[in-house]
């Protein structure tokens, strides 16, 4: 025997509600350039800091194992190159200079909206900072944390009436290559993120 029990409606006047409705995977991007403010109100989103010690996003045990890059094509006021997201300084680093939207299309299986938008938002784990507390556990929690992020860059860009897709197809390495970085990293999204 069950028991089934009518729920209040929800409010969906709230502006959180108002943003779960507007969410949605966009694939087509207009021409138009994001502004350093948006690419900063993104970041922030995605893994910035709220104090000394905690950051947007819940992590196991604190221990933080996710990186963010972003790959530049068209930002007003920053050159197009393949940055890395400083949360502790709220600020890019710049790790190679010029256009990789198209390798990085190539490695996302030719995604074409990969290559058209201006911001692509990778993240990328080392899992030995999560697995190195909880051992293998610690690879459900990080894909925990990704799974978080990727809601507050949806949310994120919505709010700011941007486009974004998660993206989870690509070849690992491809991507780690055009990065740079090593063995010890896993790529586990990519956000393209432009005009609608």
């Amino acid at each position: 025997m069950s028991l089934e029990i009518k729920l209040p409606e929800p409010n969906k006047s709230t502006p959180l509600s108002q943003l779960l409705l507007k969410r949605r995977s966009i694939r087509r991007y207009g021409r138009g350039s994001l502004k350093l403010g948006e690419l900063s109100q993104i970041l922030w989103a995605t893994y910035g800091l709220v104090d000394k010690n905690r950051r947007v996003v819940p992590s196991a045990g604190a221990t933080y194992p996710i990186e963010v890059y972003v790959f530049v094509k068209n930002v007003e006021n920053l050159k197009p190159g393949i940055y890395k997201y400083d949360e502790n300084r709220n600020t890019v680093v710049l790790v190679r200079e010029g256009d990789f939207s198209e390798e990085l299309a190539v490695a996302c299986l030719n995604q074409d909206w990969v290559y058209k938008a201006p911001v692509n938002i990778v993240i990328v784990a080392l899992y030995e900072r999560t697995t190195g507390w909880y051992g293998e556990r610690g690879f459900r929690y990080i894909y925990m944390e990704a799974g978080h992020i990727g809601q507050n860059i949806y949310l994120a860009s919505t709010e700011l009436n941007l486009g974004t897709v998660a993206v989870g197809a690509f070849h690992d390495e491809d991507v780690k290559r055009i990065i740079g970085l090593g063995d010890e990293y896993i790529v586990l999204y990519v956000f393209p993120i432009g005009r609608l």
